[in-house]
């Protein structure tokens, strides 16, 4: 999908869901910015406040390209700003904040991802924004929240922290094995972000019945615990670390032109398996009739006899014929088999970003994920400069004049 495309087209005249509503988000990297993108695809206008000269700190992320002036832009950002303004605020000043301040009454919610206190500090924290604006909904995503006494408030998270934290990590770990760390790139800020997005739609519709905004106070701790499930409830039913032999497989197998992940987790499905790979002699195994059998001969048997069975045969006719014996598998896709997919094509979850430097070929974002029968996709437009809008914004929005405007550029308040 391009920028400027519009997919299902025919159910634009029914607008978008969150048309009307308006954020502010004082946010950088991730955890919120993912957020928001997600919430400016449904409808929502998104103002970016970041800093004036530097912008926030996903622009200083590698791998990047460069903006029209050569200003670097790093995929973080890349990937979590398509359809948004931005607006450069110092927020360290107090004309700053004054600006930030003035600028909450117009929007329905305020968010943002720093380090606990750091708004407190700016006084644009809930309460302050609360005392005088109490219809305005706000929203701070941190390590460990910003409200209770968490031991841990104060520390600086990265998503992988809080992954660590959360025992997914120690669950999946083997004996005189070190943890796995990472194993899916953001999926703490991805998570946390999505978290995010619920408790904003949620205070909305409530304040459709109160008439009054809320905090959202979002722990990326709690978002990831949440996430990793299985290792608080599997630890209070005395299994502390993923079993080994597991009661299940998930497992990789060679075919002819790369790996193929199996999953199996009930008697019947291991019987479709035998009979489809020529083994029903399986079926009445001693070493089979636990499930644990299944893990302990995994490597001995099991996998020995598929890869046989599939070694000649792709991984697309390998999984076309376990899905007709009911069994789940899927191929393991490189790189660029993912972006040459033709179910990713058909829902547009490939997004191009022309570049804007010397470099050809387009920037590849994840497009949006939600379908919606009466909600079209798209136009998305393309992520913002440092400071690009902050001239529209502060003139539709505080009503500034061009010497008002040129005075805080000179003092290096707002982007030049």
């Amino acid at each position: 999908m391009d920028l400027g495309e519009i997919a299902n087209e025919e159910a634009a005249k029914y607008g978008k869901p969150l048309d009307g509503v308006k954020i502010l988000a004082a946010e950088q990297m991730q955890a919120l910015p993912f957020a928001t993108q997600l919430l400016a695809r449904l409808g929502a206008e998104v103002v970016k406040i970041e800093h004036p000269i530097k912008g926030e700190s996903a622009r200083g992320s590698v791998p990047y390209m460069n903006d029209p002036s050569g200003k670097p832009v790093g995929a973080t950002f890349l990937r979590n700003n398509l359809n948004k303004k931005s607006v450069g605020i110092d927020l360290s000043t107090p004309e700053g904040q004054d600006l930030f301040l003035r600028l909450v009454p117009n929007f329905d919610v305020v968010g943002d991802n720093f380090k606990p206190g750091t708004m407190k500090k700016f006084g644009l924290d809930y309460k302050s924004i609360n005392s005088k604006y109490p219809n305005v909904i706000v929203i701070s995503i941190s390590g460990f929240g910003n409200s209770g006494n968490s031991p841990y408030q104060n520390w600086p998270a990265y998503n992988s922290v809080a992954e660590a934290m959360s025992g997914l990590y120690d669950f999946k770990r083997r004996d005189g094995e070190p943890p796995i760390v990472n194993p899916m790139g953001a999926v703490g800020d991805i998570a946390t972000s999505l978290f995010g997005v619920i408790g904003i739609l949620a205070a909305l519709r409530h304040r459709e019945d109160t008439g009054k905004g809320q905090y959202i106070d979002i722990a990326m701790f709690d978002c990831m615990a949440s996430l990793a499930d299985v290792a608080i409830n599997f630890h209070s039913m005395g299994i502390p670390r993923e079993p080994n032999p597991a009661p299940y497989v998930i497992a990789p197998f060679r075919c002819s032109d790369g790996y193929l992940v199996l999953q199996f987790v009930r008697e019947h499905q291991f019987e479709n398996l035998a009979n489809l790979i020529n083994k029903p002699d399986w079926i009445g195994d001693s070493r089979f009739q636990e499930r644990t059998g299944w893990g302990e001969y995994l490597h001995s048997d099991i996998i020995p006899a598929l890869e046989e069975w599939s070694k000649n045969l792709t991984r697309s006719e390998t999984s076309s014929l376990l899905a007709e014996a009911n069994v789940a598998s899927g191929p393991v896709l490189t790189a660029s088999e993912v972006v040459e997919d033709p179910h990713l094509e058909e829902r547009n979850m490939i997004v191009a970003l022309p570049r804007t430097d010397e470099i050809s070929d387009p920037v590849l974002l994840p497009g949006n994920p939600i379908k919606m029968s009466k909600v079209s996709e798209g136009p998305e437009i393309r992520v913002p400069w440092v400071g690009e809008h902050t001239n529209d914004v502060l003139t539709e929005e505080l009503g500034l004049s061009g010497t008002e405007l040129e005075e805080l550029r000179k003092t290096g308040i707002i982007s030049s």
